[in-house]
C-alpha cells in the first residue's frame, strides 16, 4: 500500500486541504522535502514542506497570486495552512496535458500558441512584478549550490556531466558583467524554470491553457527563461533541422533576433542553481 504521507509524515489533509488521506494521491517528492499531491477528482494540488522550507513555499503562494491577477493563465490559491511542523500550499489544477507530454505533431501545432502565451507574460509590465530573479541573484545561488557540492549532474548538458562544477562556474564569470548590461536593459517577468513540463496545453485546441510551478518567477532577462524553453524543446524535435526551424519561427512570432550566446550563457548558468 502507498504511503499517501509524503516525506516526513506530510500530507494535505493533515493541514486542513480538504478531503481526508484518500482524497489526496502522492505524486512525487520533489526538492527540500516537499511532498505533491493531487486530489482525486484532479481538481487541485498540494504541496506540502517541512518547517524549514516553509519561507520558499510562501513565496511560490505569493507568485501564484500576483500572476492570477495579471491576465496570465496559470494556478490559483485555493489555501495555505502553516505550523511548527510544516507548511501546506493548494492550488487549483491547470486543465489540460503537460507540453512535454504531447506528440511531436502536437507540439508543432502548439509552437504559436506557446510563443504567445510566453510573449504574454513577458509583456506584463515589470514595473508591477514584486519578485526578482536577476543575474546577480542567480550568480550568488549558483556559488552557493556549488560550494555546498550539491549540483545535480542530471541537470547538466551532456557533454559537461564530468566537469567539475566549480570549473563551469568559473567559465561563466568573465561573462557576468556583459550580461548584466543586457539585462539591465531586457529586463522582464520571467517564469524562472520555462521548460515544457511547466506549460499546460488544451488538448482539445492546443493552445495554452497556463503555467504551472511559478516558485522562480520574477524579474530577470528574458534569455533566462527563452534559453530553458529552446533547449527543452529541442530534446523533442526529430532532428536538427526541425530544431533549427522551431527556433526560428519563435523569434519570428516571439519578434526577436535570437543572441545565440547569451542563450548558451543562460542554458549553462541555470543547471548550477537547483541544490
Amino acid at each position: 500500500m502507498s504511503d499517501r504521507r509524503g516525506p516526513l509524515g506530510l500530507s494535505p489533509a493533515r493541514w486542513g486541504a480538504g478531503g481526508d488521506e484518500g482524497d489526496w494521491l502522492p505524486v512525487t517528492a520533489g526538492e527540500s522535502q516537499a511532498a505533491v499531491f493531487r486530489s482525486a477528482d484532479g481538481t487541485r494540488y498540494a504541496k506540502c514542506v517541512v518547517a524549514a522550507d516553509t519561507a520558499g513555499l510562501e513565496a511560490e503562494r505569493d507568485r501564484v497570486i500576483w500572476l492570477s491577477d495579471q491576465g496570465v493563465p496559470g494556478q490559483r490559491v485555493l489555501g495555505w495552512r502553516s505550523g511548527d511542523a510544516g507548511s501546506c500550499l493548494v492550488t487549483s489544477a491547470v486543465d489540460g496535458v503537460p507540453a512535454d507530454q504531447v506528440s511531436v505533431a502536437d507540439l508543432r501545432a502548439s509552437w504559436e500558441s506557446i510563443t504567445d502565451a510566453v510573449r504574454r507574460l513577458h509583456d506584463v509590465p515589470v514595473q508591477r512584478c514584486p519578485f526578482r530573479r536577476d543575474l546577480d541573484t542567480m550568480v550568488a545561488t549558483a556559488r552557493d549550490v556549488v560550494t555546498r557540492g550539491t549540483v545535480n549532474p542530471e541537470f547538466l548538458p551532456v557533454e559537461q556531466r564530468h566537469t567539475p562544477p566549480a570549473e563551469l562556474l568559473a567559465r561563466l564569470v568573465p561573462q557576468v558583467t556583459r550580461r548584466r548590461e543586457q539585462e539591465a536593459t531586457d529586463t522582464v517577468v520571467c517564469h524562472g524554470d520555462l521548460c515544457l513540463p511547466n506549460i499546460i496545453l488544451d488538448p482539445r485546441t492546443l493552445n495554452v491553457a497556463g503555467f504551472i510551478d511559478l516558485g522562480r518567477l520574477g524579474q530577470a532577462d528574458r534569455y533566462a527563461d527563452l534559453a530553458l524553453l529552446l533547449a527543452n524543446a529541442r530534446e523533442t524535435w526529430p532532428d536538427k533541422e526541425q530544431a533549427h526551424n522551431a527556433d526560428t519561427a519563435f523569434a519570428k512570432r516571439y519578434g526577436i533576433s535570437l543572441d545565440h550566446d547569451r542563450l548558451r550563457f543562460y542554458l549553462h548558468l541555470d543547471p548550477l542553481t537547483w541544490g
